[in-house]
């Protein structure tokens, strides 16, 4: 019986310290997550760059911003190669009236960027920094007035859906700063994209 009783107390001895080591282990591997993520924070907050880059990937710039390849399943991922270049020239499908009535919803291009809408068509812009064809013209101070005024400040027209300017005016100087760097940072890429398309003349296409 004692045996059995110092067997017992034995295991669960054991247990607590297998327990501990374990709850030990897990300690510090979160400690080690939250150092990387600070550094990572601290990395970003000091490069400009890296912070733009960090944010163009977080709102999502690449969803309608970059061409696509796709998945064998079909699915559109960027195309690194092409990045922020807008609109490929891929054909539209043929637009529904209704798509352009207010409330029935939208198309878009099988690679995202191209839109058909309520204010007719829009081409995802070349953001890349190419002089001729995307903003390498375009100052700091541009960059941030569009982005609070949702007015494309180069070619006076308002800056036409899905482009959700409306909610990228509220981030601060520091974060519009820093996604500009990152866009005058990667390669030039020279493609023209075409001017958008008014409903009228988009219901006769």
């Amino acid at each position: 019986m004692k045996v059995a009783l110092r067997t017992a107390a034995l295991a669960a001895a054991l247990g607590f310290a297998a327990a501990g080591c374990s709850k030990d282990a897990t300690e510090q591997n979160e400690a080690a997550g939250d150092n990387q993520v600070a550094e990572q924070t601290q990395v970003a907050a000091q490069n400009p760059v890296e912070r733009g880059k960090y944010l163009v990937e977080l709102i999502g710039c690449h969803d309608c911003h970059s061409p696509k390849n796709f998945t064998p399943e079909g699915i559109p991922m960027p195309d690194m190669s092409k990045q922020l270049s807008g609109f490929t020239g891929v054909k539209l499908p043929a637009v529904d009236p209704k798509a352009l009535a207010p409330g029935y919803g939208y198309q878009m291009a099988s690679d995202l960027t191209a839109f058909v809408g309520p204010w007719g068509i829009s081409y995802a812009s070349n953001i890349t920094p190419d002089e001729q064809t995307g903003i390498g013209l375009w100052t700091e101070d541009v960059f941030i007035a569009a982005m609070r005024t949702g007015q494309h400040m180069v070619l006076g027209r308002p800056i036409l859906p899905p482009m959700p300017w409306m909610y990228y005016k509220n981030a601060t100087d520091e974060d519009l700063k820093a996604i500009f760097a990152y866009l005058k940072s990667i390669p030039p890429i020279n493609n023209p994209v075409p001017a958008p398309v008014g409903p009228q003349d988009a219901a006769n296409l």
